[in-house]
């Protein structure tokens, strides 16, 4: 039987076949998938193989093969630095949802998160969530940072879950596509997602007074079927999103801006660091291109991720 993963707790998979039939899964012995070394073999959106098992009382499945990923996304795991834990497979865009305030999200946390996603071949769009809360301060900052990422390429949509600004245009947007919603703890993802969908009645949770940071509530990753021809992927909220697997000499190559550049420059090699006639710098000199973008890659650049996993155990 061949049916589509909608939940993974780390030992159990929920499965559901192409006949809309749904079981509880387990991995078969020591299933890995070969050249990646993760926690999590099988992610929500993996295809896969499995039979049933009828020996005890209660009828499971049990997976022996999944199928090739077109995509998937991954971050640092938790305490294995070596490892990745994959947040998802088969995407067809991701949601970055980044408040001003309550809490902020920074923007190395957004471009740490938008190379990832350029390196895995996924299409991201920033939603500025939350827009019914700006003060003119953060209305101003709303529209600085999304002068900075349009100019770049990426769509950016201003919305909120509570007065329902830009709903019917996200839901446009998703329209026959595996949709991922992810970022920091209390952005709003769970919110935002029962205004797309209110039947889906997904738990969600104020913000704390004391820290600006969001409570636990969704705990795995899970998706949905939405009623019009749509699937959502809601995340749990993440601090801290570390680099993976990803070269100094190729990672100006997921910064879009600087990747266009990259035939003007002096040197094939240039890291846009201390090179001479480097297009890039000269850019950047010119206002050209963001310096909070330019100090983005330096820091990934001098694997400065420090500020970046701290309290990464809210994302399991």
């Amino acid at each position: 039987m061949t049916g589509l993963v909608y939940k993974s707790t780390g030992s159990w998979y929920t499965v559901k076949t192409t006949e809309g039939l749904i079981y509880e899964c387990r991995i078969k012995g020591k299933f890995r998938m070969s050249g990646i070394k993760s926690t999590n073999p099988i992610a929500v959106g993996d295809y896969v193989d499995f039979e049933l098992d009828n020996t005890s009382d209660k009828v499971y499945g049990i997976i022996h093969h999944i199928h090739e990923r077109k995509n998937y996304i991954v971050r640092k795991s938790v305490n294995l630095s070596k490892q990745t834990h994959i947040i998802a497979s088969n995407i067809d865009l991701v949601f970055l949802m980044i408040t001003i305030n309550n809490p902020p999200t920074l923007p190395g946390f957004i471009d740490r998160f938008l190379v990832t996603a350029e390196a895995y071949g996924i299409e991201a769009v920033l939603l500025f969530n939350k827009c019914d809360t700006f003060d003119e301060a953060a209305a101003d900052e709303q529209l600085y940072l999304q002068y900075v990422y349009s100019k770049i390429g990426y769509r950016c949509l201003k919305v909120s879950a509570i007065d329902g600004t830009n709903v019917s245009v996200l839901k446009e947007w998703m329209l026959d596509k595996v949709c991922m919603f992810s970022g920091h703890s209390g952005v709003g993802k769970s919110t935002l997602v029962n205004a797309i969908e209110p039947t889906l009645h997904l738990k969600t949770a104020d913000i704390s007074e004391a820290h600006q940071q969001g409570q636990h509530t969704t705990t795995f990753a899970e998706m949905y079927d939405l009623p019009f021809h749509s699937k959502i992927i809601d995340t749990p909220g993440i601090r801290g999103f570390g680099i993976f697997d990803i070269d100094n000499q190729h990672l100006s190559d997921y910064f879009p801006e600087f990747f266009r550049l990259k035939q003007q420059c002096k040197f094939n090699n240039c890291l846009h660091k201390d090179e001479p006639n480097c297009a890039v710098k000269e850019a950047l000199d010119k206002d050209e291109i963001a310096w909070s973008r330019y100090k983005s890659y330096i820091q990934i650049l001098e694997g400065d991720d420090s500020q970046y996993r701290k309290d990464t155990h809210d994302f399991e």
